[in-house]
């Protein structure tokens, strides 16, 4: 049976809303395209400052990039 893997981030549904490409967004933060994909996929989580750079990138508030328990 495979594992539930814990969502962190919600990077990933924000960069198919707005239609931003893992190279288009590394651009924009700074960061290697790794780095992007493993934000996105949630296996490596970014600092608060790259998350904030990626709110901005993507033209959101950091709080819609987290992934909160209800």
């Amino acid at each position: 049976m495979p594992e539930h893997k814990e969502k962190y981030n919600r990077i990933k549904l924000v960069m198919v809303e707005k239609e931003v490409g893992v190279e288009e967004l590394s651009r924009a933060i700074g960061k290697h395209p790794q780095s992007v994909i493993a934000y996105r996929n949630n296996t490596m989580q970014p600092t608060l400052k790259t998350l904030f750079a990626i709110a901005k990138a993507l033209q959101v508030s950091p709080c819609e990039l987290l992934a909160i328990p209800s």
